[in-house]
């Protein structure tokens, strides 16, 4: 059992990874707990049981009534759930106007896992995916008898986040999100039917009809979508990139056509326009999901048009204050509301009409794909708080409901958009807009009369949602218009239209001083299609030092897909227009650019035409025969100050499996003029891209190179045979190898992966090379030269003898070694070898990190004389299993003990090997998750359990798989990498396998993290 001072060590760990807070200036107890806000702001628990017990989201109807999806706490498979629909929607009412709600009703059951809910034109949007449905409380019982499926996606996977939302935009239509990977099927009106298994924002009008793409994603899961006062899409998501240097979620603004988040196969059907689409704030691993601009200044003047996320992981709300910078936006974060509560976590946050905002807290049941919260949870309800400003929001009729909306004149409606209630003015223009082409006169009076920016925005926004000339003519007219956001709202409009009446002042505006409006033009000319417009947009995007602006201007190119008039780019003067026409020729659908067009920009002087042709190039595996000079070319310029940076190596490692390229590759290893730092790059393309199995012309160049005793090459081509999936070594490559096992003047890591490449079933280690590998199985060496030991042993035949050596050694060993190890000491059956075993067991810390039932399984094989001996061992591992928990709890009281800079150096040493998988900061292993900002959304307790606990849950994207191939071989891991072809999975901190897809028989969810048993192994070394 570990000692209070090993526990220590651990806590020391756990110090090292968390991270303090900063204090808010504002404190309120709740229920027993600490709620933080800004000064001059107070919050209260507004509703929780018996009104509701586990809300998630919610919206507000007209008259101030809440709408909030209430989950039964189910965390049962959402396939069930969809059969079983145990959720429901609860109408919460405020009847004494005191800002606490105090009446529900239960205004539609028999829901499946709601993702979302929008009160919009007297109906309730629920997304219950795989369905967004329409529910309607037409006789004002209160509960909704009018049940419609709005949209089928037709999909459902095992964390339900396909569907998202819906939000309405300020142009009238609903907009959706679209998460997991699974395949959806969208047809579309004249051109072929999108089929994709990417993530989405989607967008329809209310009525029905034809559904729009506006981003695609690579990310997991995103959640919302908010609208800036121009129109323009903000959205909250996870996983919108692999979790590195504290990065994982965030907000993205989403243009229209971008393609972000994770590089990944899904995005692979979708036009780029170059690299991914860049972020507007990262928030670390802190599962954002609800998100609201605030419409009003009544928590203040500063805080109007500001965004408020709920972080669910991280226990608090946080502000983003943006700002317009080139054609996108920057955000500063800062606190808005942090509790102290664990059981904490907001799911919605939203504004109610009197400025006030109210967050959903959905309480602790929820663990469905959740690695934060894994205990279940659901005595402990959640609650929904409203936070103010001391003393404000005492609004006048905040929802206007004194106001007679049916009979108020059109001319007094367009006056009402500038009212300072921003419930009036979003109901002024929905009734306007719902009144259509009667309401068109006074709107178009209103946008050239009035002289405040909102109102004749709204007036803008209004139009957009009404059919017909009149609308689109008055709409043409704000074009012109002085405020760049107003210019914003009508681009968007002659946008959505497809308006071609307005061309030559698109064409204009793509020259203007807004890089928005600019954006937002090209964005309107690829939408409404027509060629001539394409020889501007590429000047346009040529021009543009502005990421987002570009990808504006090469989508439109891309969208209108004229490929004669493209061409015609190609030979422009400016490279950056050949570039902008090379990109959007290679990404518009049913066109293919041939090899004698793009390969002569690989020479060109421009860089970053250059760059845009190696990236075409390297998704034509067939034009790898018309390279093979190009490479000669490259490697011939090849010198000491240049090799690295050409980026050589990657381009070449994507051709390795063409016989003209292997015929390079193996002409510039025998080089000798060319400068050993360029072969070493041409290496390093050979490991990186190494067909399977390995091509015959590269044999004799590689064991030359081995035989050569080059330590400048060595290292780079042992890495290139490992490791192999060739069961047996080429005969040319033993001598050089042996020559290098035996050479104690190299470094032990090269050995022993010499040793590795020659290891069998068929040869014993001699004494020298045993020696070695037993001096390099404990905890003081490398975990790389630890596995690599392990991997030679586990290869090899071993007598009593060597089995002998191992032994002695296991006292010292950790406890991925000794798992491992013990599959190799118990293929003897001599019973004498089984005594010493466990002996030297009874003496190995890390003994502790196995399981009783594995360890007795293992030592069958020697007879019940053994087993009978190991009993104590088992009464101890059983034991100390036993007491995990109780051991927990007594850690957690010993933190002040706990030191953070020993566990600094824990974190980066040889026992713990945490920093083996794990970084912090730019140090440490990448494959577990990244932990520099880990004490962000995971407190002591957490990371304890997670230490303790390995396998008790598993980080998204660090899931363990199971995959058999069809020889038998049975391979646990991590996925970091999947192609069409092959599947590249993580073994342990230093192995990965690649597994062509084809040799795959099986492939199963995995049980054991790859961490396992080094949390037992922590614990006992004091």
């Amino acid at each position: 059992m570990p000692t209070r001072l090993h526990i220590a060590t651990v806590l020391s760990v756990v110090l090292f990874c968390s991270g303090a807070n900063v204090a808010l200036a504002g404190e309120f107890r709740i229920n027993g707990h600490t709620f933080s806000v800004p000064g001059g702001f107070e919050i209260d628990r507004v509703a929780g049981p018996p009104l509701i017990d586990r809300p998630i989201t919610a919206s507000f109807d007209e008259q101030g009534r809440l709408y909030v999806s209430d989950s039964s706490g189910s965390n049962v498979d959402v396939a069930i759930q969809a059969r079983t629909r145990p959720h429901r929607i609860v109408r919460l009412e405020d009847t004494d106007a005191d800002g606490r709600f105090d009446t529900s009703v239960v205004f539609v059951d028999a829901l499946a896992f709601p993702e979302g809910t929008l009160w919009h034109e007297g109906s309730l949007y629920v997304a219950a995916p795989p369905e967004i449905w329409k529910f309607t409380d037409a006789d004002g019982d209160g509960r909704a008898e009018q049940r419609q499926v709005w949209f089928d996606g037709q999909t459902l996977t095992h964390c339900a986040n396909d569907l998202h939302g819906p939000y309405a935009g300020p142009d009238g239509w609903l907009y959706w999100c679209k998460g997991a990977f699974a395949e959806q099927t969208y047809e579309r009106p004249g051109q072929h039917p999108l089929v994709t298994k990417a993530a989405h924002i989607f967008r329809r009008r209310p009525q029905g009809g034809a559904v729009e793409h506006v981003m695609t994603g690579g990310m997991d899961n995103p959640v919302d979508v908010v609208f800036t006062p121009g129109g323009e899409r903000i959205f909250s998501t996870t996983f919108l990139t692999r979790p590195h240097d504290g990065r994982r979620d965030g907000l993205i603004h989403a243009v229209y056509g971008g393609v972000y988040g994770k590089q990944n196969a899904v995005l692979d059907a979708h036009p780029h326009t170059g690299s991914l689409m860049p972020v507007l704030d990262h928030l670390g691993a802190a599962a954002p999901c609800g998100l609201t601009r605030l419409k009003s200044d009544q928590l203040g003047a500063d805080f109007r048009n500001n965004l408020l996320t709920s972080l669910f992981n991280m226990q608090k709300v946080t502000r983003h204050i943006l700002a317009p910078a080139g054609a996108s936006f920057t955000s500063r974060t800062v606190e808005f509301l942090r509790s102290d509560n664990r059981d904490f976590h907001p799911t919605d946050v939203i504004e109610d009409a009197d400025g006030s905002v109210i967050v959903v807290d959905t309480g602790g049941w929820y663990k469905l794909c959740c690695p934060t919260s894994q205990l279940w949870k659901p005595d402990i309800p959640g609650a929904i708080y409203r936070i103010r400003r001391t003393g404000g929001h005492a609004l006048r009729d905040p929802r206007g409901e004194q106001i007679e909306w049916g009979t108020v004149e059109n001319s007094a409606l367009c006056e009402l958009l500038d009212d300072s209630r921003w419930s009036v003015r979003d109901r002024a223009v929905a009734v306007l807009a719902a009144r259509g082409t009667p309401a068109v006169a006074s709107l178009a009076r209103t946008l050239r009369s009035s002289t405040q920016i909102g109102q004749r925005r709204r007036s803008v926004q209004t139009l957009t949602r009404i059919h017909g000339p009149m609308a689109r003519a008055a709409v043409r007219g704000a074009l012109s218009d002085d405020d760049a956001t107003v210019r914003q709202a009508a681009l968007h409009a002659v946008s959505l239209w497809r308006d071609a009446a307005a061309e030559q002042q698109l064409v204009e505006l793509l020259n203007g001083s807004s890089l928005h409006n600019r954006r937002a033009a090209a964005e309107a000319l690829g939408r409404i299609g027509l060629p001539r417009n394409i020889s501007a947009l590429l000047s346009a995007a040529a021009g543009a030092t502005d990421r987002v602006f570009e990808h504006s201007g090469i989508y439109a190119v891309i969208e209108i897909g004229d490929a004669a008039q493209t061409r015609s780019g190609l030979g422009h003067r400016n490279p950056l227009v050949q570039r902008a026409a090379l990109i959007a020729l290679d990404q518009m659908p049913e066109v293919e650019p041939n090899a004698a067009e793009v390969l002569p920009f690989l020479r060109s002087e421009n860089e970053r035409l250059k760059d845009a042709a190696w990236t075409i190039v390297a998704r034509h595996e067939d034009w790898a025969s018309a390279l093979a000079d190009v490479f000669r070319e490259l490697l011939h310029g090849c010198s000491a100050a240049t090799a690295g940076a050409m980026g050589f190596s990657e381009r070449l490692s994507g051709f390795t499996g063409h016989p003209a390229i292997q015929a390079v590759v193996a002409e510039a290893l025998v080089d000798d003029h060319l400068p050993r730092v360029c072969r070493r790059d041409v290496l390093k393309a050979m490991a990186s891209g190494r067909p399977e199995p390995l091509p015959e012309s590269w044999q004799a160049p590689l064991a030359s190179t081995l035989a050569s005793g080059d330590p400048k090459l060595l290292e780079a081509a042992l890495s290139v045979l490992y490791p192999s999936s060739q069961t047996v070594m080429p005969i040319s490559f033993i001598e050089p190898l042996q020559t290098l096992v035996g050479d104690t003047a190299l470094p032990p890591r090269l050995r022993l992966r010499a040793m590795s490449l020659i290891a069998g079933d068929e040869r014993e280690p001699y004494a020298d090379e045993m020696q070695l590998l037993c001096d390099h199985l404990t905890i003081e060496n490398s975990v790389e030269l630890r596995s690599l030991a392990v991997d030679v042993l586990r290869k090899s035949q071993l007598g009593k003898l060597q089995l002998a050596a191992i032994i002695e050694k296991l006292p010292d060993v950790g406890p991925m070694e000794l798992r491992q190890l013990l599959k190799v000491l118990t293929g003897s059956a001599d019973e004498r070898l089984g005594l010493k075993l466990v002996d030297a067991l009874a003496q190995c810390p890390a003994v502790t990190s196995l399981r009783s039932d594995e360890l007795l399984e293992r030592l069958k094989i020697f007879g019940a004389a053994v087993g009978e001996q190991a009993a104590a061992i088992v009464s101890r591992i059983q034991h100390e299993h036993g007491e995990l928990l109780q051991k927990l709890e007594a850690a957690l009281e010993l933190s002040r003990t706990g030191d953070v800079r020993r566990g600094q150096t824990l974190f980066h040493g040889t026992k713990a090997v945490c920093a083996a998988c794990h970084a912090v900061g730019y140090l440490g292993g990448r494959s577990g998750p990244d932990l520099t900002r880990i004490g962000r959304i995971r407190s002591e307790r957490d990371l304890l359990e997670s230490i303790l606990f390995p396998n008790a849950s598993f980080v998204r994207s660090y899931e363990p798989t199971t995959i058999v191939t069809i020889d038998g071989h049975i391979h646990n891991g991590v996925i970091v990498k999947e192609t069409g072809g092959q599947i590249t999975l993580q073994l342990d901190a230093q192995k990965v396998a690649h597994i062509p897809v084809e040799d795959v028989e099986q492939r199963l969810p995995g049980t054991v993290s790859i961490m396992n048993g080094q949390a037992a192994h922590a614990s006992g070394t004091g």
